[in-house]
């Protein structure tokens, strides 16, 4: 027998023994016959001793196994059990026990997967993660925020934050926080390699329930997109203005003249009609194709499929291609295999005269452009390539962009808008396609257009 309840049996069993003993001792200067008074003090004292025991297996043992299962439980062995039935009040404490055990391990394994589950969310956010205690030391950071600085998480987790968080806006955005006890929100600019990333980094004060600070959040956001679209919403700004700027002004000083009264000269006259007339034409072109690629990058853009007999197709087209192509002594061949293809024709259309206008105006005098369409691995391929001044490497990522020109004067003065290739761009990409250049500087430029089928 173990336990206190075990102890105190015995203490008072032997309590009990000494006072019979004591009792039996008095009386025995009573009785003569001393063997028979040890008898019936040895039946006393046993007859005793078997209802401690009794006792002691039907109530202090069951009392005793909960107390020891309910110390296990306390300590987080909730799959301890406690299973006696002898009697009902024990059988209640037993169900009772138990359901709490059962529960507890339920709630236990909620929250282990709840837990699980806030790992797994902190860990694949698309944003960086750092959490400091009221001392200021790092508690923990996610795995998007250790990818973007270098390190690895235990080189921040346990660390105090000025030691390992090098960059100026992030020490003050906590500084701010642990200083004014609200929210703070900031920007930097951070070198991953060579590429520079842009964060908005917000910082908040995390409180108990008794309103006192524990410690600091911390959220980093990638905006290096939004600033990108913001820069190329300005570039396009000032890019439209400035396309626009100069056939304005031509048109603007030309009718300035003639409103003058300067019309005795015819030639003059006619010449200055001629260029207001370009000019506005200009204007228009820029205004086409602006409203082309505005339509295309809408939600509400649906293509108009059709079954497209590409030899047709160039047919149709080849007047107006060979019209330019003669005005500038260059030499314009075609190479179209008899297929056909499932796509947009207008646009499909818009694609060809955009690639070979491009083509003729980068290729000087006596140079070649060639128009190829064909069939290979199952896409058909648009292919124009041309002599033409070529394209450095550098600027070989940006020929897409609107209003991107790698000669400025030269296109401006073909009349061009700097919107053909955005718009092929924006064609191919809905047709599902993909869209292949190959150039370099001084040695001609080869534009695929790669199309499902």
């Amino acid at each position: 027998m173990k336990g206190p309840f075990s102890k105190v049996l015995l203490s008072y069993i032997v309590g009990l023994f000494i006072i019979v003993l004591i009792a039996g001792l008095i009386i025995s200067t009573f009785v003569e016959n001393i063997i028979f008074l040890i008898a019936v003090l040895f039946i006393v004292f046993f007859s005793v001793c078997l209802l401690f025991i009794r006792i002691y297996n039907n109530y202090i043992l069951p009392i005793e196994k909960a107390s020891n299962t309910i110390k296990e439980i306390g300590k987080g062995n909730y799959h301890a059990r406690f299973h006696y039935t002898r009697n009902p009040l024990h059988n209640e404490l037993s169900t009772n026990i138990n359901k709490l055990a059962r529960e507890l391990t339920e709630f236990s394994l909620q929250e282990q997967i709840q837990s699980e589950q806030l790992s797994t969310l902190i860990d694949n956010m698309a944003s960086g993660l750092v959490l400091l205690d009221e001392r200021g030391y790092i508690h923990l950071v996610n795995r998007k925020f250790i990818d973007l600085f270098g390190k690895t998480e235990k080189d921040y987790v346990g660390s105090l934050y000025y030691n390992v968080l090098e960059d100026e806006t992030i020490q003050e955005t906590i500084q701010k926080v642990f200083l004014y006890e609200g929210r703070v929100k900031d920007t930097f600019k951070h070198y991953v390699g060579i590429e520079n990333m842009y964060f908005e980094i917000s910082g908040a004060p995390i409180i108990n329930e008794r309103n006192i600070p524990k410690g600091v959040v911390l959220v980093l956001h990638d905006i290096t997109e939004l600033k990108k679209l913001e820069s190329m919403r300005k570039d396009f700004v000032a890019n439209v203005s400035h396309e626009l700027r100069t056939p304005i002004t031509s048109i603007k000083g030309f009718s300035e003249t003639l409103l003058d009264g300067n019309l005795d000269d015819k030639e003059a006259v006619s010449q200055f009609l001629e260029i207001i007339y370009h000019e506005s034409n200009r204007i228009q072109i820029l205004i086409e194709d602006l409203l082309s690629l505005s339509r295309l990058e809408s939600d509400n853009f649906k293509l108009v499929l059709h079954k497209i007999n590409a030899l047709e197709l160039v047919e149709s087209l080849m007047p107006a291609l060979t019209y330019k192509a003669e005005r500038k002594d260059i030499s314009f061949t075609t190479e179209v295999e008899d297929i056909q293809f499932k796509a947009d024709k207008d646009r499909i259309t818009q694609v060809i005269i955009n690639l070979v206008n491009n083509a003729l105006n980068y290729t000087p005098a006596r140079g070649d452009v060639s128009l190829r369409i064909y069939k290979e691995d199952e896409l058909v391929k648009i292919e124009v390539c041309d002599t033409g001044i070529g394209i450095p490497e550098k600027d070989l990522p940006r020929v897409f962009e609107r209003f991107y020109r790698v000669d400025k004067a030269r296109a401006r003065d073909s009349g061009g808008t700097g919107l053909g290739l955005a718009i092929v761009k924006h064609i191919v990409e809905v047709h599902e396609g993909e869209i292949l250049i190959d150039s370099e500087a001084d040695q001609g430029t080869t534009i695929t257009v790669c199309l499902p089928a």
